[in-house]
């Protein structure tokens, strides 16, 4: 009887390490393979998740192994504080204990969206209200979002820096704004320091202002600083700007793609043919490069400038050869 029991308890030995053997080998090939069969994978862990939660939202979402060899690995590794909440993209095979990491480092998956510069405000909101990224524009006035944004300006045209910026899911748009509001106010206090002293404008308000038209007046970075050369000039003599941006932002609606001398001698805010000086509010977007120009006008004596048909502008001294320039642009040539 006594060898009986002695065999029934090898057995049972025996019976208990190939058990822990089989387990332990099934242990180790979970550690080594990737948790998702196909890559890219996304998937979004809610705020609150327990490290349970998270096991589970593997399962649903495909991934290879047993509930129990997650729950041996958190232990034997500490993971169970380990999970963040976000949207997360795995795009290279990565193994359980490397997925751990990866939520672990909080490499939630970015969206971008690019501000235009050059865009006016009715541009930026529609953009916005059109992208993925969740919208509360739709449920607020421009007076509300003033207010919300703290923007002292009191408008929203030209208070946003155009930049792409980056989001996660959850992010709102008003977030976006003001992130761009903020880093517009912090390039404008940067070059309002390191300014030209002997420019004309008189604000870092007045700045972006005139930033906004140089903005909408050339495509070419080369030509910034020679169109605020011109603007400078012109506000120094007393010259009103004519500017044709301004005119057609004051317009409005009106103005279908061609400006007309109807359009020139209707007197606005914005009508820079009819009234001297800068208009009331910037009339865009203005981009850094075109906030910097604004503040470093070159030092040249131009104070006429048409375009040349050619995606830039030919630049003048004196009336008279403004005059001939015009004839050649509208020659075509």
């Amino acid at each position: 009887m006594k060898k009986i029991f002695i065999y029934i308890f090898v057995l049972l030995c025996l019976m208990l390490m190939a058990s822990g053997g089989y387990l332990y080998v099934q242990y180790q090939h979970f550690l080594s393979q990737p948790v998702f069969a196909e890559v890219p994978t996304t998937f979004e862990i809610k705020k609150g998740s327990s490290y349970g939660n998270f096991v589970q939202n593997i399962k649903s979402n495909r991934g290879m192994g047993s509930v129990l060899n997650w729950k041996i690995m958190a232990r034997i590794n500490h993971l169970e504080n380990s999970i963040k909440a976000g949207e997360f993209e795995v795009n290279t095979p990565l193994t359980p204990l490397e997925l751990v990491q990866y939520v672990a480092q909080n490499n939630v998956k970015t969206y971008s969206i690019t501000l235009i510069e050059g865009h006016h405000w009715a541009q930026i909101k529609r953009h916005l209200i059109d992208s993925p990224i969740s919208n509360v524009l739709l449920d607020l006035s421009d007076e509300q979002l003033i207010d919300l944004l703290n923007i002292e300006a009191g408008h929203l045209e030209g208070q946003f820096l155009p930049e792409t910026y980056q989001y996660v899911k959850g992010d709102q748009d008003i977030d976006i704004l003001e992130r761009a509001h903020q880093a517009l106010l912090k390039v404008l206090e940067k070059t309002w320091e390191e300014r030209d002293p002997s420019i004309a404008v008189k604000s870092p308000y007045e700045l972006l202002v005139l930033a906004s038209i140089i903005e909408k007046e050339t495509a070419q970075s080369s030509e910034r600083d020679i169109i605020s050369g011109v603007f400078n000039r012109r506000l120094k003599l007393g010259m009103r700007l004519q500017t044709d941006p301004t005119v057609i932002y004051g317009v409005g609606a009106s103005y279908a793609g061609d400006i007309t001398s109807a359009h020139l001698r209707t007197d606005t805010p914005y009508n820079t043919y009819t009234r001297g000086g800068l208009p009331p509010t910037p009339i865009a977007m203005a981009s850094a490069a075109s906030i910097f120009a604004a503040a470093h006008p070159n030092n040249g004596k131009e104070l006429y400038f048409v375009a040349n048909n050619k995606g830039g502008h030919t630049f003048s001294e004196t009336y008279e050869q403004h005059k001939q320039a015009v004839q050649i642009y509208l020659k075509g040539n």
